[in-house]
């Protein structure tokens, strides 16, 4: 028994910092209707920032938050320089831009730090406790916080600030939005910004526990996009429990179930994603459009 809330503890954990990333996804989702490829890449790229400014001597916890106003500025410049460009055109033009995108980050993170493997201080530290035979981490503790602590803020923004109304009524009814006098192309650029910033949260919270490299967030990237998936891509409530229930689902199924273990875990996001489209395209959560005929 001790065993299995162990690896229930560790899965919502781990299903945090695929949260994390999901909310990301959700964001950009929302705000422009556009799922974007390059998000884990620019999780990695924002990583390897703050990577950059620890080793430089800059304290982990100022490293980190610098990182994170850097990567919301650079959210912003990409969707204005870039994607503002492809907005409204067809779907798969704007998933060759994304994955465009992508490789560029990939190839220009390589050739700025080498594709060498590097350790990445916890923010948290690696002590543990002991609650009921259970083995708890302060970063387990930690991830899980800071992960509320975001959906609380964000839920603060969208539903008691009039930055985030205007951005809600601008990924709804642009046209209408712009009529109203709300500056559609600015809200635009925030949910960017706060993506790529979430989506920076999300890396250095995962590097960790993995090896910093330029392909850090490519599995995560896939867990995420389960979490969405499964939750609904128009849902920030979906995205939580998506992660956590792919962290939790994966790590039963590493531990349990003999012929995955831990190499074949990455089979179950695959099959969630598989499962979700097959039988409620829309997730858990997500909001069923409904048409006229």
């Amino acid at each position: 028994m001790e065993r299995f809330i162990q690896v229930i503890v560790d899965g919502i954990a781990t299903g945090s910092i695929y949260a994390a990333l999901a909310l990301a996804l959700v964001l950009i989702f929302r705000s422009t209707g556009i799922v974007n490829f390059a998000q884990g890449e620019m999780a990695m790229f924002s990583t390897f920032i703050a990577w950059g400014l620890y080793a430089g001597g800059v304290p982990l916890g100022l490293a980190v938050l610098t990182t994170l106003v850097l990567s919301f500025v650079a959210g912003m410049a990409i969707e204005r320089g870039l994607i503002r460009h492809f907005e409204g055109g067809e779907v798969l033009t704007l998933v060759i831009v994304t994955l465009g995108l992508f490789i560029l980050l990939n190839s220009l993170a390589g050739w700025i730090w080498g594709f060498g493997n590097r350790s990445f201080p916890s923010l948290f530290g690696d002590s543990t406790f002991d609650v009921g035979g259970v083995q708890l981490t302060w970063e387990s503790i930690g991830i899980v916080g800071v992960l509320l602590a975001v959906v609380g803020l964000l839920f603060l923004l969208f539903q008691r600030t009039k930055i985030g109304l205007a951005m809600r009524a601008a990924a709804l009814n642009p046209e209408s939005s712009g009529l109203v006098g709300v500056r559609v192309g600015r809200m635009l650029m925030l949910g960017w910004g706060l993506a790529a910033a979430l989506g920076a949260l999300a890396g250095v919270l995962v590097a960790p526990r993995l090896f910093l490299d330029v392909n850090l967030m490519g599995s995560v990237l896939i867990y995420a996009f389960a979490a969405a998936a499964l939750g609904g891509f128009d849902s920030a409530i979906g995205a939580v429990v998506g992660g956590w229930v792919i962290g939790v689902t994966e790590n039963l199924a590493g531990t349990y179930v003999d012929f995955i273990g831990a190499d074949l875990k990455i089979l179950v996001p695959l099959a969630i994603i598989f499962v979700v489209l097959l039988v409620r395209p829309t997730g858990l959560f997500g909001t069923r459009e409904v048409a006229r005929v």
